[in-house]
């Protein structure tokens, strides 16, 4: 019980502090591209009309919802970190916790972003639920594949990883039947820019604070 509470204590300050760290990123980085790109959208249907009743207002409704949603993905990607090393042993510093940090964003943004970049609002894409299913396998697959690398001395395992992460890439990624965006190129290439930047900036964070909170609640040796 006390390993669980350790666990859950430092996953909610560093999932605080990254997830503060990247609502900033996203206001000054993501957030003025999407209401740039917004500008260049004209909904004629139902369904865009319809999307456009419950989006959330642009300013201080807008930003909550992003810190909200920033929080929420802070404390639970630390969770994970955190039993990720647990289940590791051994001593944790910050420096570990930052190694983890940026395997989780080769995992999770970088492979995923390969086949399916950030896009902004008014591009064309594949069905939510293909392009899900595909990040989330795509995610999974890289993960298994470093977590091989990382743990694995045997060529039979690296030789394994090295399927595992190239295995969704050979399938390939959903794409709509045609490439159709509102905003301009440029526009486009600026945010999945932005964006994989404030990724980088989460996942750093996230894993050094992850290693020196785990390492801040540790009982005390004496």
């Amino acid at each position: 019980m006390a390993e669980f509470r350790r666990l859950v204590f430092a996953a909610l300050c560093a999932g605080l502090l990254s997830g503060i760290l990247a609502a900033v990123g996203h206001q000054l980085a993501t957030v003025p591209l999407i209401l740039q790109a917004e500008t260049y959208e004209h909904p004629t249907t139902a369904a865009a009309h319809a999307w456009a009743a419950w989006t959330p207002e642009n300013g201080v409704e807008r930003a909550g919802y992003t810190l909200a949603a920033d929080l929420l993905a802070g404390i639970g990607f630390a969770l994970l970190l955190g039993a990720g090393l647990s289940l590791r042993g051994g001593e944790v510093t910050w420096r570990d916790g930052l190694l983890w940090g940026l395997a989780g964003f080769a995992a999770f943004t970088l492979a995923p972003g390969l086949g399916l970049p950030p896009e902004i609002p008014g591009a064309a894409a594949a069905p939510l639920a293909e392009r899900q299913l595909w990040w989330v396998a795509t995610a999974a697959a890289t993960a298994g594949g470093i977590a091989l690398f990382a743990f694995t001395r045997r060529p039979l395992g690296a030789i394994l990883a090295v399927l595992l992460v190239v295995l969704p890439h050979l399938y390939g990624a959903p794409l709509p039947a045609e490439h159709v965006a509102a905003a301009p190129p440029v526009l486009a290439q600026q945010f999945r820019v932005a964006a994989t930047a404030v990724s980088f900036l989460f996942w750093v964070s996230l894993g050094a604070a992850t290693g020196y909170f785990r390492r801040r609640f540790a009982p005390e040796r004496g």
